[in-house]
């Protein structure tokens, strides 16, 4: 183990924040960086725990108190190795994901956790400095080719693993860049692309081949894309976002989430000049709790909203954990991203009723109520309905599936009843060769769980072409979500 009285003498620490009214200011990430003599005592704050439950927190399964031993021991080099192991990309989980292993640590039983995030992340960025991450050339080529439908967390993982196989992989998106919504849908403030950019070009030197600006189903056939590969992996996330259909919803100044966020970041990136959607100057109004909730507040703030809120239909989540959520369980809680932090305010229990709009039809304010929950059921309260000025209203509920138009009804895969893509324990669809993995079989989940799925389905598809079992799984498609 790490230090023996680690988790006795030293406290958790995280990482200072850049000061608000500095960071809001540009599009880089929100943390300082943290002294590597802190960093060693965090990781030194492991147990080495008989039964580790952080790897069942974990959907890659790493090896948490290994590289937490290894870190505190100074052996950087080997700590990357053991965290490579199982991850592609600690540098997407380590910037993005909300630690489910974190909640399952065992030292959070009656104790702050191990800081696991915060050492996977150094751990990988010392390595990036060092130039310890090289392209892995495979030993030998098999000579079958596979495609590749999308290039967010889990198309990128299924190719990786897939080229260092020996298969030549190529690589499909639609936009006009790589990364899928790592590129596009994730603000610069949480993750900065250089991390995606030097990723991508050492799976370029592997022999990974991307193209973009391809919708596959159009641009390239069905019929072509089945004959010219020997599988096909559907990874192309689940992008059927939920609307709200009530009185005023053709105002303008309502959009969706994904209307306003990958534009935004073009102008963080310098290829867009302006957004065609801005919230400068105005009251900003976010429906929706969630992640992508707060990428749109944080966003805003950036963009020089006048004010900002973020409505919620649900109850506001405790602040420590409930009765349903036992440890090692991810707890719904009370949580501060770094955009909450910024500024703005979270209403809980309301419904919006109607959107109000002027004689132009521009919006002007939101019509809300209060809501209790009866039975399941969320009733108005009686007497507590309000206007809330609003001229630009953000749709961030989530999303329901997969997008069937194009290339899912063009190939003809079956779905399963809550309209994912249906698969079988290799990943294998109802088409002859086609597989699938991440959000659009699973439906909308956590990166983690997109980099282990794109990983299993790897591990399918070179046994269907192959024979062999040599690629690791760690999920199969039975498995659901512990967050």
């Amino acid at each position: 183990m790490a230090d023996p009285k680690g988790f006795l003498t030293t406290k958790r620490e995280t990482p200072t924040s850049r000061p608000v009214d500095i960071r809001i200011m540009d599009w880089r990430e929100v943390y300082e960086d943290f002294e590597r003599t802190k960093l060693k005592d965090q990781a030194g704050r492991c147990m080495d725990c008989g039964i580790p439950f952080c790897h069942q927190g974990c959907p890659l399964g790493n090896l948490i108190p290994e590289w937490n031993t290894l870190t505190w021991r100074d052996d950087w080099r080997g700590a990357i190795e053991r965290l490579h192991a199982t991850n592609n990309f600690p540098e997407f989980t380590g910037t993005l994901c909300p630690a489910p292993c974190e909640t399952s640590c065992v030292l959070g039983i009656n104790d702050d956790p191990v800081t696991i995030k915060r050492v996977e992340i150094s751990i990988i960025d010392r390595a990036w400095d060092e130039g310890w991450v090289t392209p892995q050339e495979p030993e030998t080529r098999t000579g079958k080719k596979v495609a590749v439908v999308g290039s967010g967390p889990s198309g990128l993982a299924a190719a990786q693993q897939l080229t260092r196989a020996g298969h030549d992989v190529v690589v499909f998106e639609r936009a006009d860049a790589i990364g899928g919504l790592l590129r596009y849908g994730i603000p610069e403030f949480k993750m900065e692309k250089f991390r995606l950019d030097r990723r991508l070009d050492q799976m370029r030197a592997e022999g990974t081949e991307f193209r973009a600006g391809v919708n596959v189903g159009e641009d390239v056939t069905v019929e072509r894309l089945r004959s010219d590969y020997d599988a096909v992996v559907l990874a192309g996330g689940a992008t059927a976002w939920r609307d709200l259909p009530i009185t005023g919803r053709e105002s303008t100044g309502v959009y969706q989430a994904m209307e306003y966020l990958p534009p935004a970041n073009r102008v963080a990136a310098g290829t867009l000049d302006a957004p065609p959607v801005s919230a400068e100057g105005k009251d900003v109004v976010v429906i929706g709790g969630g992640d992508t909730g707060a990428d749109c507040v944080g966003t805003a703030h950036r963009q020089g909203a006048n004010s900002v809120t973020q409505l919620e239909i649900m109850p506001k989540p405790p602040q420590s954990r409930g009765e349903a959520h036992p440890w090692p369980m991810y707890p719904m809680i009370y949580r501060v991203s770094s955009a909450h932090e910024e500024g703005g305010e979270r209403l809980y229990s309301v419904n919006t009723q109607e959107f109000l709009a002027d004689g132009n039809g521009d919006l002007r304010a939101l019509k809300l109520v209060e809501v209790r929950n009866e039975g399941g059921k969320f009733v108005p309260v009686e007497g507590s309905e309000r206007e809330l000025p609003a001229q630009l209203v953000l749709l961030a509920m989530g999303f329901v599936g997969p997008q069937r138009e194009g290339l899912l009804e063009r190939l003809g895969v079956e779905l399963d009843e809550r309209g994912n893509v249906k698969r079988d324990a290799s990943y294998r669809t109802s088409v002859d060769n086609v597989f699938v993995a991440g959000d659009m079989g699973r439906g909308q989940s956590l990166i983690v769980w997109a980099i282990a799925e794109g990983r299993s389905a790897a591990a399918g598809v070179d046994a269907h072409l192959t024979g062999r079992d040599v690629l690791p799984r760690p999920i199969a498609p039975t498995e659901r979500p512990i967050a």
